[in-house]
């Protein structure tokens, strides 16, 4: 159930970096999906570390962790496409 908040976190985090970073022009979907996976990793992440149940903390623990994962995972990779892009 955990991870499931993370990847939903995850493709919250991507669609909204990459609506707020200008340079990140890989589309809403592409983001989504990166941030998803992102959002996988950094829930995962967070259950190790808090090792929490599905209390409040445990649930706001994954979907704001999944949501900074994911929104850095999804702006990383499209600056680094833009990037290769531009050479």
């Amino acid at each position: 159930m955990e991870w499931i908040l993370g990847i939903v976190g995850g493709a919250l985090g991507g669609i909204g970096s990459g609506a707020a970073v200008k340079q990140n022009k890989l589309g809403p979907i592409i983001n989504g999906i990166l941030g998803a996976v992102g959002g996988a990793g950094g829930s995962a992440l967070v259950q190790s570390l808090l090792a929490s149940g599905l209390d409040i903390a445990g649930i706001a623990g994954n979907l704001v962790g999944g949501g900074v994962a994911g929104a850095i995972v999804s702006t990383v990779v499209g600056l680094i496409v833009n990037a290769v892009k531009k050479k």
